[in-house]
């Protein structure tokens, strides 16, 4: 069966995968059509959501069904649906499992349609400890009267929709005053405003609520019960998410060596142990991806197990793009375009290599994934009995 759909997928893409797509993402225009066009086609193809449940275009595949598939797009070198990735996974998670009836029926088959959306949960001073966050949302009969600043808001200058976390009260420990609201993007008082980032990208947006009314309607969950239900959305990026880009990664490394070829520099004893290296690392990523989600498969997942997989992924991408920015040396790090999508794939080194640090801070930080790892697998306490912290120490 899952050799009857490889060629299935293998087929579909040699007749539909965009073709130059990285010569043609270099403007902000271009790469919002080539998203828009790309997820139209998978829709219509049938494979933009593997992962929803069955009754939706393609919905209802199995967890391996999902891995050929993912491997199919990584094989054929598509381009990620960076654009969408909020959309299909956050917002639809989400509400599959908290929307009511009238909301999943209202905003899920819009999703298919092409609406954005993005997340409205960092802010200044409540990043890693999301728990801090000081928007605040005030109930006036049939609406929240929303206030406060968003921040890090992946492609929120393009989304129509926002996943939003607020404050609705003080009373108790912090999380239990968050609630979580549907929000407009388009309803009066949002203002936003891209962010510019080093390497010319401006993948993130800031959002400024002032006195934004959003309808008690479009709450999920109960007031109060905002920190339960933003753990499923932040749990929809993990899985096969990170399946999807080791595999990536493992069919990227020969970019690495058209680089070398293209540098001259085959016979570079150097570059070429650290190319073994580097492809041993990536074949290691992959293994524990693998075992993850064979782990899913056999119903043995344990806590904590994701994050082996993204503290693996996160470390491998570092050193892969590193290797490819050393290669293109001073020319390619000063002369590279600008590009947009973030990965390892983009054909800009430079600002694949720059975005990698981006994941060791997103989706929780490398701090945050050891110390799950270690609490949670490794049953180590949080301060190990006998020591301490000395007073007079820097």
């Amino acid at each position: 069966m899952a050799a009857n759909l490889r060629q299935e997928v293998r087929t579909w893409l040699a007749d539909h995968a965009p073709r130059d797509w990285r010569a043609r993402s270099t403007s902000e225009a271009a790469f919002l059509e080539l998203q828009r066009s790309w997820f139209a086609a998978l829709v219509e193809g049938g494979y933009a959501v593997p992962h929803w449940p069955a009754g939706w275009p393609g919905g209802g595949r199995s967890l391996a069904e999902q891995k050929v598939i993912y491997e199919e797009f990584a094989r054929a070198d598509t381009p990620r649906l960076l654009l969408s990735f909020m959309s299909t996974y956050h917002a639809a998670s989400t509400l599959f499992e908290w929307g009511s009836k009238a909301q999943q029926q209202r905003y899920i088959p819009r999703i298919l349609e092409g609406e954005i959306w993005c997340q409205g949960f960092s802010e200044p001073n409540a990043g890693s400890d999301l728990a801090a966050l000081r928007t605040r949302a005030e109930r006036r009969g049939d609406v929240y009267v929303v206030n406060g600043q968003k921040l890090w808001s992946t492609m929120g200058q393009f989304a129509d929709k926002c996943l939003l976390l607020v404050r609705t009260s003080s009373e108790g420990a912090k999380q239990a005053g968050l609630t979580y609201l549907l929000l407009d993007l388009r309803a009066p008082g949002v203002t936003i405003r891209p962010i510019h980032q080093i390497h010319g990208d401006e993948e993130f947006a800031e959002l400024f609520l002032d006195n934004v009314e959003v309808p008690v309607a479009d709450r999920l969950g109960e007031e109060g019960q905002g920190w339960t239900v933003a753990q499923s959305t932040l749990a929809s990026e993990r899985g096969l998410t990170l399946l999807e880009l080791s595999a990536r990664m493992k069919g990227a490394l020969w970019r690495i060596a058209d680089l070398i070829r293209a540098a001259g520099r085959q016979e570079d004893a150097g570059i070429l142990r650290d190319l073994g290296k580097l492809a041993t690392r990536v074949d290691a990523t992959c293994a524990v991806a693998d075992q993850f989600l064979a782990n899913r498969i056999a119903g043995e997942e344990r806590v904590g197990d994701a994050s082996i997989v993204k503290l693996a992924y996160a470390r491998t991408l570092r050193v892969f793009t590193d290797l490819g920015v050393r290669i293109g040396g001073i020319d390619a790090q000063y002369h590279a375009p600008i590009t947009y999508g973030a990965g390892m794939e983009t054909g800009n080194w430079m600002a694949d290599f720059m975005n990698s640090y981006a994941w060791t801070i997103a989706g929780g930080s490398d701090e945050v994934q050891r110390n799950i790892i270690a609490e949670r697998l490794l049953g180590m306490p949080r301060e190990p009995k006998g020591w301490t912290l000395r007073e007079d120490a820097a």
